[in-house]
């Protein structure tokens, strides 16, 4: 069974930094690009960067590029999140998904395959 884990949220104030995890230990890892979204309350899901199963091609919604890196380790079967340069916008659920054989620029929610359950991040300002 698939399951993918996040981990890291928390409580932080704005400008300050957090990097959450995600880790997909029942996965092929290296056939699933890798995603990360995020849903405010009452809002919808949203797309936050993506990348693809070689980690060469990111891609990142513009709310969050230059302050937002995603990267993947293969051998340990995770993808991260940094977040620096935090704002009080950043609130929300954030959430980890694996698009097989993805091109590592999928923003729709429907192109991804497995989710994980989430963890929330609080920025305070």
């Amino acid at each position: 069974q698939v399951q993918l884990v996040e981990s890291g949220g928390g409580l932080v104030q704005a400008g300050g930094s957090l990097r959450l995890s995600c880790a997909a230990p029942g996965l092929t890892f290296s056939r699933y690009a890798m995603g990360w979204f995020r849903q405010a309350p009452g809002k919808e899901r949203a797309f936050v960067a993506a990348i693809k199963w070689t980690g060469s091609n990111t891609y990142y919604a513009d709310s969050v590029k230059g302050r937002f890196t995603i990267s993947r380790d293969n051998a340990k079967n995770t993808v991260y999140l940094q977040m620096n340069s935090l704002k009080s916008e950043d609130t929300a659920v954030y959430y980890c998904a694996a698009d097989l054989f993805g091109s590592g620029r999928d923003s729709q929610t429907g192109a991804y395959d497995y989710w994980g359950q989430g963890t929330q991040v609080t920025v305070s300002s």
